[in-house]
């Protein structure tokens, strides 16, 4: 307050300035007119831009959008193709696909007054609930339902004849096994999409499969599919058939032949792998096994091919390695005496013959002939770790067989620095190191080639789908040993199947038969030791001895009671290859076995 009590007057707010010249000038209230036109020139811009527009859509793009608008309505499927056969050696089939036919209804199509005897007709002929075709009939607003697949070209054709309604049919491929082919290890299966999912439908699925065909398909505001309005993009390729080195009729008996015997024996199971000297595989044969056709009652341990899957330690048919590489290194002769007793003490072990005969002087030959564990130890002392590893290398152990079949196993072989005291002994005698059935096999198929080890072949070649024949490529070819050790070797072999040997069960009337028996402890895989009373019975020869055609490994694990190889897995091979032989019309020995010495007694002097 001011001196002498008078207030202060309070000022009044200052007038807001006065708007732009510009503004005050265009927008007064007094000129609505031009406000009019400049709302109209914005108009007219924005109708001139929608109509050009318009004009680019419907005149100069038309095309582009109304195939743009098709491809939402229209889809690319897949159409099935033909998947190449798995044959043997003569074409005959082991799978092919057959065609078939996937019934489809279109419900929009279906005539009310057929409606009732379509059901009816679907129901009955492919034996289907009366329930469930009536709903996909029914179904709205669906255009494509199937209704049965895996039908019959001439059961598709007496539907179509009668000329109902709605009712269509596309092609479709079924693989199909043909029975009792004894390959179904071998062989494989195909998945519910029609890809290789086992054996050699697996391996060799990019050669059997083919390409599929593409095409257009309409696909309705539920999802559906509507066949009929699409249009073909691509031909489907049919795929290539895989021609076998298999004998239809030596793998079915083959087959036959080792599951009777496993039944026979109480065995787990067992294999077979039949050969010839160019390490061509006839026969590779698998129990237990399954139905390839109907797989819901089996596993993976039954899809798997023990002849290439499974390893074992390969006992005393292991022993011709270290004969080959004892005579190749020039440190015995077959005839070389040694002082032969039951029993040997090497480090801290006691290495014993399976039957007590004392102290004996043995040939190489006779050593071979008794499967004498002693004997063959002192030989490998003379060869050596270094010496016997390449040995077993260079016939193929402890590395794959070159198949390259699904699951194969290469085995166990150590690196001899890392052999410790006994690893030589146990290893010569064919203990402490593991192989499958199809090494083992071609082990004898190189000593009956002359000492020539062939790289194995399953596959002989493909055929395209105009019948043209590609043969595979010629396998590489490597000397193991000479022809003279060789010869030297299938002798001693030969002395396995006489009245002296350990196999004569082996022996083939009109043939001469050469062969070695194994008998191995077999290893607990949880424990790493060996189970007590657990055996492999193994038995690997070829015939005709003096001029060898075929080869024959028979496997059979853990047979009860009589488990020693000659008795469990002799007569085996004596059965496949008597029909071997004959299948393939190998005519019968014309020479008698020469007489070879086994014991020093025999020297004629």
């Amino acid at each position: 307050m001011r001196r002498g009590g008078e207030r202060p007057r309070r000022r009044s707010p200052a007038p807001p300035p006065p708007p732009p010249p510009l503004l005050r000038r265009t927008f007064r209230p007094g000129e609505p007119a031009k406000r009019i036109k400049a709302a109209g020139a914005i108009i007219v811009v924005i109708i001139m831009l929608f109509a050009g527009r318009l004009t680019q859509i419907q005149g100069f793009e038309a095309e582009t959008y109304a195939e743009a608008a098709a491809n939402l309505r229209l889809q690319t499927i897949d159409i099935p193709t033909l998947r190449g056969q798995i044959t043997d050696a003569d074409g005959r089939p082991f799978a092919l696909s057959v065609e078939v036919r996937n019934v489809f209804v279109d419900p929009q199509e279906v005539e009310e007054d057929e409606r009732d005897e379509l059901v009816d007709e679907l129901v009955t002929r492919f034996d289907l609930a009366e329930g469930e075709v009536g709903a996909k009939v029914d179904a709205t607003p669906s255009r494509y339902q199937v209704v049965a697949t895996e039908v019959t070209p001439a059961d598709w054709r007496e539907m179509r004849e009668l000329g109902l309604s709605g009712v269509g049919a596309e092609v479709d491929y079924k693989r199909v096994y043909p029975d009792e082919t004894g390959a179904a290890d071998l062989v494989g299966f195909v998945g519910s999409e029609g890809y290789g999912l086992e054996g050699l439908e697996g391996y060799l699925d990019s050669t059997l499969a083919g390409e599929a065909g593409k095409r257009q398909v309409e696909v309705g505001r539920d999802g559906t599919q509507i066949p009929m309005a699409g249009g073909l993009v691509s031909e489907p390729e049919p795929g290539q058939d895989v021609r076998l080195t298999l004998n239809g009729d030596l793998q079915w008996y083959a087959q036959r032949a080792l599951a009777e015997r496993v039944e026979e024996l109480d065995a787990e199971g067992g294999s077979v792998v039949v050969t010839n000297t160019d390490h061509e595989i006839l026969a590779m044969a698998d129990y237990p096994t399954y139905v390839q056709g109907d797989i819901s009652g089996s596993g993976p341990e039954d899809w798997s091919n023990g002849a290439v899957a499974t390893t074992f330690e390969p006992g005393s048919t292991n022993k011709v390695i270290t004969a080959a590489a004892a005579l190749e290194e020039d440190l015995t002769t077959p005839e070389t005496v040694y002082t032969v007793p039951y029993a040997l003490r090497y480090y801290d072990r006691t290495f014993r013959n399976s039957t007590n005969h004392g102290t004996q002087r043995l040939t190489v030959n006779g050593i071979m002939a008794q499967s004498s564990n002693v004997g063959t130890i002192k030989i490998a002392d003379q060869v050596g770790r270094g010496v016997l590893h390449t040995y077993l290398t260079d016939f193929g152990l402890g590395q794959p067989t070159g198949l390259e079949l699904p699951g194969e196993e290469a085995g166990v072989l150590t690196d001899p620095d890392d052999w410790w005291g006994t690893q030589l002994p146990s290893v010569s005698i064919g203990h402490g190191l593991t192989v499958n059935a199809t090494q083992m096999a071609l082990v004898y198929a190189t000593v009956a080639n002359d000492g020539v080890r062939v790289e194995p072949r399953l596959v002989a070649g493909t055929v395209d789908p105009e019948g043209e024949f590609t043969p595979a490529d010629e396998p590489e070819r490597t000397r193991v040993v000479s022809e003279e050790t060789a010869d030297q070797l299938a002798l001693m072999l030969e002395a396995v199947t006489s009245d002296e040997g350990t196999a004569p069960q082996a022996r083939i009337d009109g043939y001469r038969v050469a062969g070695k028996t194994g008998t191995a402890n077999r290893l607990d895989p949880e424990t790493g030791a060996y189970s007590e009373g657990d055996y492999t019975a193994t038995f690997a020869g070829f015939a005709p001895a003096d001029d060898p055609e075929l080869i024959v490994q028979v496997v059979l694990h853990n047979p009860e009671d009589t488990y020693y190889g000659g008795e469990a897995a002799g007569p085996v091979f004596n059965d496949i290859m008597s029909f071997a032989l004959k299948t393939l019309k190998v005519p019968p020995t014309e020479t008698e076995p020469p007489a070879i010495r086994l014991f020093e007694e025999e020297d004629a002097g």
